[in-house]
């Protein structure tokens, strides 16, 4: 298993390497006296282990038993079993600066890693697209775009929170999980708390000091899933629209409709005129991370991406916020995936056949060939629907957004009479309201 790859103002040199080979291994989660959790109280959990054999039917199965099927195998597998025998891990000085930050971001083909603080030896949060959203918002209100490249090489990670605070944008608190939590918990966490990704944090056995695993995200479990539960998903025959997962059009459900100026509401949407800018402010307002590019007619032409922004300002190009989405994207890495998309009436079954063999974020739900408008917008599925879909509909959501008091009250509660330990961490003080987590 390859080591961690810590990333700190002493290794600059390191970013024209290749990616580290070393044969020494990633930390695992420790165990101790046959069970796990910080200070080695908690519930019994068994060691991850490498590979996991599908779960053999013996029938169909209906899909609210294909449901619960899925459920159970969630609630056997440890957080941990997500990740593959080998993978990566890219930890960031909160001493870093953000211009060196966003160049290892790009080396290495991540859009967010772990801060640690080397002062205090402890998780120090996330480093996300949204923080640089922030950053360039920051500049729009605050200075001019002709300084801003010369202040981004001395910004330093850990300023980050204070532009949060001179914009009046609560930090988001320090989520973590243990390791060997059950997934099927840690996937009720992302859901309850609105994140998109959940960092392992473990305790060290003779030091006591926290040790930063890996990340769980929301496409690690749903391929880990699509993967391992073939069985189980194929028996997934309802369709997505009819399940309701996903955001779809519908103007005549806003609020003042006679005063609805966008006809593709609750979604939003760009043109190929749009402005960066604008897009970067669709982003940070509505707390998306991506914005469909459509036609006169509602045809989806591509999709502009927060990731997208994050070259931009790497390169120093702050002037660029002002063009053209059409001028943007042919700045585009020649790599783009492109825009993946699914029919209303595309089973979920289908949806996890796509993630299986591609990296899916969202999806863009368009109308079929066999509709009156091919292509036309319909919706947007995120990977938070499908694991809202999968896990249940009766988890509680914070109302008032990521961190809010009321969710933070009812996991401590839950947790406290559940598990007992601190398998689930949020730190104090760092309490929000009203932000949802980008990733």
């Amino acid at each position: 298993m390859s080591q961690p790859i810590p990333i700190s103002p002493q290794t600059s040199t390191s970013l024209n390497r290749a990616p580290s080979t070393s044969s020494r291994p990633i930390r695992r989660p420790s165990i101790q006296g046959g069970s796990v959790g910080v200070g080695g109280s908690g519930v019994a959990r068994r060691p991850s282990r490498a590979t996991h054999p599908p779960m053999i039917q013996q029938r169909s199965l209906s899909h609210p038993e294909a449901l619960e099927a899925l459920r159970s195998f969630l609630k056997e597998r440890s957080s941990y079993d997500v990740f593959p025998v080998s993978f990566r891990l890219i930890v960031l000085d909160t001493q870093l600066k953000v211009k060196k930050a966003l160049d290892v971001m790009l080396l290495y083909g991540v859009v967010s890693a772990p801060l640690w603080n080397t002062s205090t030896a402890k998780f120090a949060g996330m480093f996300t697209v949204q923080d640089v959203i922030h950053l360039i918002q920051y500049y729009y209100h605050t200075s001019s775009w002709e300084g801003a490249t010369a202040d981004v090489e001395q910004f330093r990670l850990q300023s980050i929170r204070d532009i949060e605070k001179a914009l009046s944008v609560p930090p988001p608190p320090l989520l973590s999980v243990h390791p060997l939590r059950p997934l099927y918990d840690a996937c009720r966490y992302l859901i309850r708390t609105h994140a998109r990704r959940l960092p392992l944090i473990d305790r060290d056995t003779q030091t006591g000091g926290e040790v930063v695993i890996s990340v769980l995200t929301q496409y690690r479990v749903l391929k880990f899933i699509a993967m391992n539960c073939r069985d189980i998903t194929q028996y997934l025959t309802a369709s997505v629209q009819e399940m309701g997962i996903g955001s779809y059009v519908s103007p005549e459900s806003h609020p003042d409709p006679s005063n609805n100026q966008n006809k593709y509401y609750p979604l939003a949407t760009a043109t190929m005129q749009t402005t960066v800018f604008d897009v970067v402010h669709m982003f940070s307002e509505q707390g998306i991370s991506a914005v469909p590019i459509v036609d006169d007619n509602g045809k989806v032409l591509n999709l502009y991406e927060t990731v997208d922004v994050i070259t931009l300002v790497r390169n120093g190009a702050y002037t660029s916020l002002d063009l053209t989405i059409s001028q943007a994207l042919k700045q585009r890495a020649v790599d783009f995936p492109g825009v993946v998309t699914c029919s209303p009436r595309d089973s979920l079954s289908a949806i996890f056949s796509l993630i299986k063999i591609r990296r899916v974020h969202r999806l863009v739900v368009v109308q079929g060939r066999d509709d009156p408008h091919p292509g036309r917008l319909v919706g947007i599925i995120s990977l938070s629907d499908i694991m809202r879909a999968l896990i249940g509909s009766d988890i509680p959501l914070g109302g008032a957004g990521v961190g809010a008091e009321v969710v933070d009250k009812a996991l401590r509660e839950e947790e406290a009479e559940t598990a007992g330990d601190d398998s689930f961490a949020l730190s104090e003080g760092s309490l929000s309201t009203g932000q949802s987590l980008e990733g």
